[in-house]
């Protein structure tokens, strides 16, 4: 089954030319089915870029799926149009009213702030608290990731002394885990980021549970017993080439980056790197949407109600 987005959004003629089952607006109206409503908390300076990434993960599943992209009231994005934002997305106002089976909330580039200082950390924590009874399951994404753990959790995030930067193996710790079903013991994903969780604060919390963690990255992957929240402190949602754009964009700019570790082909940045965490990137997302969102939202949306962990 497609995926569902607005009729003119960029992201639909991209996947359409991969060959992404999706569906506009005006065709999926005359299908009498339920879709899943997912809402996308975008924080990402590069929204079209991150709204294709996530559709194109969303769409793998055989559930039709309708978006609604949300964006903040109380910050400026420096990097995408009024017009645009204006047109695609809602602001929370305009959904604080409703309810969703299930929640995105991106990552963002303020790793190196403490959450306070966040020009919309209020909102987002107006977002958080409201989700807890209006949405049944939220992923939370790298810094989101990190912002999730502290506003749920109390888990503290520490600066690092080097950017985690590059693609990195991981280890599956439940196997038995539905949301780590069909994982390899060992797989790769990328991370981009400043600051971290410690897999001890992680282990300390009764509340949830650590499902992945990497020698080198640390904490990756984590989730609530409740199997409301899920935490993803990597983006595996990243094309082939968005650590490799991240880092020319900083070398041009004269900035101390290093090469992206285990990315480019014998660490030659003249070399096109290569996509190896596609098929675990499709499996997380849809695992998330088939064991924690679709076997578990009730069938009358309003129905969902405050989590309990």
């Amino acid at each position: 089954m497609p995926i569902r987005i607005p009729n003119l959004l960029p992201a639909s003629e991209i996947l359409e030319k991969e060959n992404i089952f999706t569906m506009n607006e005006t065709r999926a109206v005359h299908q009498d089915i339920r879709p899943l409503q997912i809402v996308v908390l975008n924080l990402m300076p590069t929204k079209v870029v991150t709204e294709t990434q996530l559709c194109r993960l969303l769409s793998n599943t055989p559930l039709q799926i309708y978006i609604t992209l949300l964006k903040m009231s109380t910050h400026n994005s420096k990097n995408t149009s009024a017009e645009y934002l204006d047109f695609f997305y809602k602001s929370f106002d305009e959904i604080r009213g409703s309810k969703f089976d299930g929640m995105i909330i991106t990552g963002a580039p303020v790793e190196n702030l403490e959450f306070e200082e966040v020009d919309y950390w209020e909102e987002l924590c107006e977002i958080m608290a409201w989700s807890k009874k209006n949405v049944h399951s939220t992923m939370y994404i790298c810094w989101g990731a990190q912002a999730g753990l502290y506003f749920n959790y109390g888990i503290k995030k520490y600066p690092t002394d080097r950017k985690v930067f590059g693609v990195f193996e991981h280890k599956v710790l439940n196997p038995s885990h539905e949301l780590v079903r069909g994982f390899d013991e060992t797989f790769l994903a990328p991370h981009s980021r400043h600051s971290f969780v410690t897999k001890e604060d992680v282990l300390a919390c009764p509340k949830v549970e650590l499902l992945s963690y990497s020698d080198k990255a640390g904490v990756f992957l984590v989730a609530s017993k409740s199997r409301r929240n899920v935490f993803v402190t990597g983006h595996v949602e990243y094309d082939y080439n968005t650590l490799a754009l991240e880092y020319f964009r900083d070398k041009n700019k004269g900035l101390d980056i290093a090469i992206p570790e285990n990315y480019f082909p014998d660490d030659d940045p003249g070399k096109r790197p290569l996509n190896r965490w596609r098929s675990h990137a499709h499996l997380l997302f849809s695992n998330w949407m088939n064991y924690f969102v679709y076997q578990q939202t009730p069938f009358d949306i309003s129905a969902i109600t405050s989590e309990n962990g």
